[in-house]
């Protein structure tokens, strides 16, 4: 009876080295599917729209307080949901500079849209009631 239990415990001898080599494959394809993917570039696009703090003025105008850089050429703004209107301007932002002419007493919400990164992404919104401040 000994002999027999003997023989299983002796016969486990050739497991660990397929193991081994299992693990070994298998990070092996785990290593080329992540450079795959960068070399193909599917990882996506990484940019990220800019952070900025905006304020609206006693006279319903949209002003830039600061935050990162950004050409006014890449924004865009709309009143209660209504079509996009271009932020005036082209060159870099600088704190105080105003990107909208007037929002004409509109009451909704106001939401600044950057389009710099090819995407429109909001980067500011705020409820307006009509009057100017907010």
């Amino acid at each position: 009876m000994k002999d027999k239990l003997k023989q299983f415990v002796g016969a486990k001898r050739g497991v660990s080295p397929v193991i081994g080599v299992v693990l070994m494959v298998a990070v092996v394809v785990i290593l080329a599917a992540v450079i795959g993917a960068f070399v193909l570039g599917l990882g996506g696009d990484q940019s990220s729209a800019p952070q900025a703090s905006f304020s609206i003025s006693d006279d319903n105008k949209i002003i830039y307080e600061g935050g990162d850089s950004i050409d006014a050429g890449d924004l865009k703004y709309t009143i209660g949901g209504g079509d996009a209107t271009k932020a005036q301007g082209t060159d870099e932002l600088t704190a105080g500079t105003a990107i909208s002419k007037g929002l004409g007493g509109t009451a909704g919400t106001v939401r600044v849209i950057y389009t710099g990164n090819g995407k429109s992404t909001t980067i500011w919104k705020t409820d307006y009631d009509g009057s100017g401040g907010q």
